[in-house]
């Protein structure tokens, strides 16, 4: 069974495998850590003080405000190096609170600042405390553990008459050895327990907290789908332009050349008459199907008049009566925004048209500074369902590109209701 939050964490050996711990390599690396806590203590409460000293005391005027601003910086440091020191306990990330930024930034006006040097001071506590229960530990499971090679040693405790006996009695030195190795064996537990609880608790203070990095994630996540968004109807206005500019023009001067040759053609053969009858068709349809994609890669009426006037237009063509109510007061939206909602509200319409069986509806557009509302709603017989075809999943894909959100009501013989809604950033 494998415990969610675990793996790979201080605790994951005590936990998942207690029988192993002592033969493997964790205890070491607890007693590492812990003792790497002494020495990097010592030394970042040396530099403490001296940039303190020399700070504050020496020469306050000329030197003291840049080194008081140090301190911050050597805050910083010691999380750096904390962070660090977790892989021997932690094989988790450890994402740093700061977001990765080392220049520019007020490092006292963030709280992550405070929390490394309140474990800074937690540290230069607890690190002389694990030093000594080290030591004391050692010396209390290696020493009986070496019990029956006292006499070998030259600074042997058997001159000691209170361990006399225990040397002189092999059956007595080997029981004292045995206890030493049952000790040094519950050592291993309880270093490898306290290197776990100090190791937690230094990802308390000094990472970032998991719901701080999702909601960091989720925010790059959104501004990369507005990038591409934004990426994308570029790529679609240069298309429409290519279009609009290139083969449109082409097929529109063919169609005049055609014109001219069925002019000159006026007594000729009427087979060869009709084949430039027919070619002259050919590329009138062929024009009208280009006209109908650009206008479906971004509708000059959405340029022209607006979201507003696009969407009446199109409310206007629906064969069930669309009654339009526009609430716009702040100005039009961004682009990407714009045409979102534009195709949103046709997927709406042409659905009311084909599915709803409905005899009227409404049309709602609403905005508020920095958010907007459409909402499509009918009196017909209800029922919608996204499995049911591509049209809504669809619809629901190209407004969450943008950020917004598709909310459908359909009971049935109940109506039909599509409210989409996007906010954005300035």
């Amino acid at each position: 069974m494998r415990i969610v939050g675990i793996e790979g964490g201080p605790w994951e050996g005590l936990v998942s495998a207690p029988a192993r711990v002592p033969l493997s390599s964790r205890p070491w690396r607890s007693v590492a850590y812990l003792l790497g806590g002494f020495l990097v203590a010592v030394v970042w409460l040396a530099g403490t003080v001296v940039l303190l000293v020399v700070g504050v005391v020496t020469v306050p005027i000329v030197v003291g405000v840049p080194l008081l601003r140090l301190l911050p910086r050597w805050a910083e440091t010691l999380g750096r190096v904390e962070r660090a020191r977790l892989r021997l306990v932690d094989g988790r990330p450890a994402p740093d609170p700061h977001g990765g930024r080392h220049h520019g930034r007020p490092l006292l006006r963030e709280a992550a600042t405070w929390r490394e040097a309140g474990h800074g001071l937690l540290l230069c506590l607890l690190g002389p405390l694990n030093a000594v229960a080290l030591l004391v530990l050692a010396l209390l499971a290696g020493g009986p553990l070496l019990a029956p090679f006292w006499r070998l040693l030259p600074f042997s405790p058997s001159a000691n008459p209170s361990w006399q006996k225990v040397t002189s009695d092999p059956a007595l030195a080997w029981g004292a050895s045995l206890a030493g190795l049952l000790l040094l064996v519950l050592g291993a537990y309880l270093v490898t327990a306290v290197a776990a609880a100090e190791a937690g608790l230094a990802r308390t203070l000094l990472t970032q907290p998991p719901e701080e990095e999702l909601e960091l994630r989720l925010i790059e996540v959104d501004r990369s789908r507005a990038r591409l968004a934004d990426a994308f109807d570029s790529e679609r206005r240069r298309l429409e332009r290519d279009l609009h500019d290139g083969t449109q023009q082409r097929l529109t001067g063919l169609m005049m050349t055609l014109g001219l040759v069925k002019m000159e053609l006026a007594g000729a053969d009427p087979e060869a008459r009709k084949l430039v009858e027919r070619a002259h068709r050919e590329a009138g349809e062929t024009l009208a199907e280009l006209q109908d994609l650009v206008r479906g890669i971004h509708p000059p009426i959405l340029t022209d008049r607006g979201l507003e006037g696009a969407l009446a237009e199109a409310a206007e063509r629906c064969p069930v009566p669309v009654t339009v109510r526009v609430e716009t007061s702040h100005g039009r939206p961004p682009e990407s925004v714009e045409s979102a909602l534009y195709f949103a509200g046709c997927e709406a319409l042409t659905n009311l048209a084909k599915h709803s069986g409905a005899s009227g509806a409404e049309l709602l557009l609403r905005d508020a500074p920095g958010r907007i509302v459409l909402q499509v709603g009918d009196d017909g017989v209800g029922g919608a369902d996204t499995a049911a075809g591509t049209g809504l999943v669809g619809l629901a894909d190209r407004v969450a590109a943008v950020g917004g959100t598709v909310s459908l009501s359909s009971p049935e013989g109940g109506g039909t209701t599509l409210r989409v809604e996007v906010t954005w950033t300035s």
